[in-house]
């Protein structure tokens, strides 16, 4: 795989988010391996319409020693014409599509057919999610178009790879390639730097809900386990970090009307990089009480330090986390995470299940990602 060139088209720096911390992250793997990348961005990612956050934009640095070029504008498609012109004359051996939402497809599609008319570059798609979590017209509309333009594709979970499975009409070339670990975010450390540096009481141990609040993630059912008046048999809280993309009331409201304030910590923003590792090393256990879901980049962060997760048995999520062995796999369900959580401090399980995820995270190093794009490559290269 010598003088390989590799292009990456998807959300990268400056922009803020998991999928663009995996782009860069994959960028930079390739290069560790001597593979030239390029990557390819937005000048505009999503029309603010669409977009209920704060900011679409990182205040993180850029990724060390990665050509990123901000060329899209993901509304506008002379940009797409422009860009797959230029990304064609580049002549790359794979242009790698990182593909997540429907409102993407139009413009990956054209930019495909574009870059595949120099006879030489394959195309394949990184699918993080075929059909989103809150689905709309556009995915029935668009999805299709985005498999019809790819030559191959990598899914971050097999629920994924059976959803573009039921679009590709052709039997393309394929492969399952779980997520691997989020390890940029600085590494483990003791509790007591993470108390003092979020200022929290030491005398409490404390859960994690981490990331953008929206409903499918289930945060309501995780308030309702609070609840649980066998929660009060232990010095617990839960904080909840990351922007409310639902409304805020809501959950308010619900802890209001539980009667948890006390149980119950909120960091309202956008965690950046920097503070991550500070919630992560806090935390006893990190929870995902989630209604839906394909795969999940927290479930890697947990990984990458080492904490055990509780999950509910959606999507692929227990695929990720075997249940038992570095945490537990419930039904989305209240009486159900909050029976998980009684029995990780009844039985002391903290110990236990961070001895197995040791040896259960070396299932995601980021070199089994690029192996598994790289064998696409052959196969595709093969017939």
């Amino acid at each position: 795989m010598n003088n390989m060139k590799i292009i990456i088209v998807g959300p990268s720096y400056p922009y803020r988010g998991g999928i663009a911390a995996f782009t860069d992250r994959l960028a930079t793997e390739f290069l560790s391996e001597n593979i030239d990348v390029e990557l390819y961005t937005f000048t505009l990612q999503y029309p603010s319409i669409l977009f209920p956050g704060k900011t679409q934009y990182s205040d993180a640095v850029a990724p060390k020693d990665v050509k990123i070029f901000r060329k899209i504008n993901s509304i506008n498609p002379f940009t797409w014409i422009k860009t797959a012109k230029e990304i064609k004359v580049k002549n790359p051996d794979i242009v790698i599509f990182a593909y997540w939402m429907s409102f993407f497809a139009p413009c990956y599609a054209k930019m495909a057919k574009i870059i595949s008319k120099n006879k030489h570059t394959r195309c394949i798609g990184l699918v993080h999610n075929m059909m989103p979590h809150e689905k709309s017209i556009l995915d029935v509309l668009f999805s299709p178009r985005f498999v019809k333009s790819m030559d191959a594709f990598v899914a971050l979970s097999k629920s994924v790879l059976q959803d573009i499975s039921k679009l590709d009409k052709n039997s393309k070339p394929k492969q399952f390639s779980p997520h691997p670990l989020y390890d940029h975010y600085g590494d483990r450390e003791d509790k007591s730097f993470a108390l003092s540096s979020l200022y929290f009481d030491e005398s409490y141990n404390y859960l994690l809900f981490f990331g953008l609040i929206r409903e499918y993630k289930g945060l309501d059912l995780l308030l309702k386990a609070m609840a649980d008046e066998r929660i009060d048999n232990y010095p617990l809280k839960l904080v909840i970090a990351g922007e409310f993309y639902d409304k805020k009331e809501i959950y308010l409201q619900m802890i209001d009307n539980y009667k948890i304030n006390d149980k119950v910590i909120i960091c309202d923003k956008y965690i950046p990089d920097e503070e991550v590792k500070n919630f992560f090393n806090l935390a006893d256990m990190v929870v995902q009480p989630y209604k839906s879901a394909t795969q999940s980049g927290v479930t890697q962060v947990a990984y990458h330090f080492e904490k055990p997760m509780l999950v509910t048995d959606v999507g692929g999520l227990r695929e990720i986390v075997p249940d038992g062995k570095v945490g537990y796999v419930v039904e989305p369900n209240p009486v159900k995470i909050a029976d998980a959580i009684c029995d990780f401090y009844d039985n002391n399980r903290k110990e236990f299940f961070e001895d197995n995820i040791v040896e259960e995270k070396k299932k995601y190093e980021w070199s089994k990602m690029t192996e598994t794009i790289l064998n696409l490559y052959k196969e595709l290269n093969s017939k």
